[in-house]
């Protein structure tokens, strides 16, 4: 492993380590596990993952879709096996197998297949999760065990409420005003340790009479190997949907992550070696009883930030971690479960998708439809079934789509590349290829679900010397919600380099959903907006003239 930008490198996995700390912290109490099974996630899938993965400024560790999955397992081993200490066994293989799953993922490379999901389909999802997070805090901000399913949170709330621990809900609302309010003084610290340590230090100076987390165990974690002996054939068996769930859902989470950190850093990343390497650490966190995870995109953002470019930022996350264990871990048990309720309160209302949720009535009826089915299929149905679910309706709805532009001879021909050679007929008189640093972008076909990707991929092609790019739309006839938001970003990061974008387009649809969303005027100002090429011909000869 080359080690370069080494300063970065420590910056960043220090800082991303500070951040993860509270969150694993949390995400362990939430799966039913405890703090150190958060903890133990964190240092070693975020360790092995940096080494063997295919993203090199990831940082891994529990994130709240695998952890809302972890909670249901666990909760459905406990209540079987009658107890934590008899349920180990089933709980590891669950968790080795989820493991081993990514790795049969990655070996078959599977990765590519995961740009095809729909945006409303993610949305929905990833929407669902953060409602769901959201939903089993109730209880901890009240000072009380969670009910284990969403259903018997909303038949047990009235009784609950006179049941509160007032204490623990000042906590909790104390934990949420610091985490939104304290970054607006202060961005350099994270808000979400200086909460809870705030919290922390109040009840042990107060002594409040508040539910903690309790004690940790000290030193490095045991190997549990022991606790699978005792496992039958019928036990092994029980557990294959279930770690095919947490697999699935891994590598989505991963993948997607991965995609964020390609955007930041304008690099790509070898989508089926993250697998493998995602796989390999959930295997060995789950032998020391620590809870699944992923790639996490805050703290990989964060590490980016603050200056990590290669896996040594990942490594120096976990090492701080695991020096956190060793040496601080006795003065984790003064933490209000209620500040944790807190934090992951803000971590739900984060994942929750307010751009999607917002934009509702913007987008075409069908991606809403599916948006809002998926949601509430996550929330109270399963979740492998919701993104299976939206993902058949969302498949069908584009083949009608698709068979009616064919039935109207309607060309659905790959998106092609910069271009500065092959010109459509209505462009061989009018020279556009000549002018110098202007480059024209051919869409031809629908911009949907199943192109969104190689847009996005776009940013990293963008010629050096580029300053005017125009995005010839004439045979664009329809654009989703995914190819909306996927041209929505390009456009921002080829404006962030000073490039000037313009579109001649003239279907209705797309430009319909531009206005309706704001692309344009705000992103793209009218003056930029020409129906014909022609018209476009002649604001560029101007513009050419000017800026000899």
């Amino acid at each position: 492993m080359r080690v370069k930008n080494f300063k970065g490198d420590i910056f960043g996995g220090l800082t991303a380590g500070i951040v993860a700390l509270p969150l694993a912290l949390a995400f362990g109490v939430q799966s039913g596990l405890g703090a150190s099974a958060g903890l133990y996630g964190a240092i070693i899938l975020g360790f092995i993952a940096a080494i063997l993965g295919g993203t090199n400024t990831q940082i891994s560790g529990p994130t709240g879709p695998m952890t809302v999955v972890s909670a249901t397992i666990v909760s459905v081993a406990i209540a079987k096996y009658g107890g934590i200490e008899n349920a180990w066994g089933i709980i590891i293989l669950t968790f080795l197998l989820a493991g081993l799953f990514q790795i049969v993922f990655g070996l078959l490379k599977i990765g590519k297949y995961v740009k095809y999901i729909p945006y409303p389909v993610l949305s929905g999802f990833m929407s669902g999760i953060g409602v769901i997070i959201i939903i089993f805090q109730v209880f901890p901000v009240l000072g009380l065990s969670s009910p284990v399913k969403i259903i018997e949170v909303f038949k047990n709330l009235s009784e609950s409420i006179n049941l509160a621990n007032y204490t623990s809900v000042a906590i909790a609302l104390g934990t949420v005003l610091i985490i939104y309010i304290f970054p607006k003084i202060i961005k350099a610290i994270p808000a979400t340790l200086v909460a809870l340590i705030t919290s922390s230090v109040a009840c042990f100076l107060f002594a409040f009479n508040t539910p903690l987390i309790g004690e940790m165990p000290i030193g490095l974690p045991e190997l549990k190997l022991a606790s699978l002996a005792g496992l039958s054939f019928p036990d092994i068996t029980q557990v294959f949907l279930p770690a095919i769930t947490l697999a699935g859902l891994g590598t989505i989470d991963s993948l997607l992550t991965s995609v964020v950190a390609d955007n930041i850093t304008r690099t790509k990343h070898n989508s089926n070696k993250e697998l493998i390497g995602q796989g390999i650490g959930n295997m060995a966190s789950s032998l020391i009883g620590g809870i699944p995870g992923a790639g996490a995109t805050m703290r990989t953002v964060v590490n980016i930030k603050s200056g990590g470019q290669t896996k040594v930022s990942g490594i120096i996350h976990s090492v701080l971690l695991m020096l956190i264990v060793l040496g601080l871990s006795k003065y984790v048990a003064y933490i209000p479960l209620s500040a944790l309720a807190g934090v992951l309160i803000t971590v739900g209302i984060s994942i929750v998708d307010s751009k999607g949720l917002k934009n509702i009535l913007n987008i075409p009826k069908s991606d809403a439809f599916i948006l809002m089915l998926v949601l509430l299929l996550t929330v109270f149905v399963n979740l492998l079934q919701a993104v299976g679910i939206g993902m058949v309706i969302a498949s069908v709805i584009f083949m009608r789509k698709a068979s009616d532009m064919v039935e109207n001879n309607t060309s659905l021909t790959k998106v092609d590349k910069y271009d500065r050679e092959i010109a459509w007929d209505d462009e061989a008189h009018l020279s556009l290829n000549k002018l110098d640093k202007v480059y024209i972008k051919r869409f031809n076909g629908p911009l949907f679900f199943g192109v969104a990707t190689k847009i996005l991929e776009r940013i990293n092609t963008i010629p050096s010397d580029a300053k005017v790019i125009i995005f010839r739309m004439k045979h664009v006839q329809f654009i989703d919600q995914s190819g909306l938001y996927a041209i929505t970003d390009v456009i921002k990061e080829m404006q962030k380099l000073g490039i000037i974008v313009v579109l001649t387009m003239t279907q209705s649809q797309p430009l319909y959903l531009f206005k309706r969303n704001r692309l344009v005027p705000e992103i793209i100002p009218e003056k930029y907006l020409f129906d014909t090429i022609e018209d476009c011909a002649i604001w560029l000869q101007e513009y050419c003239e000017e800026h000899k």
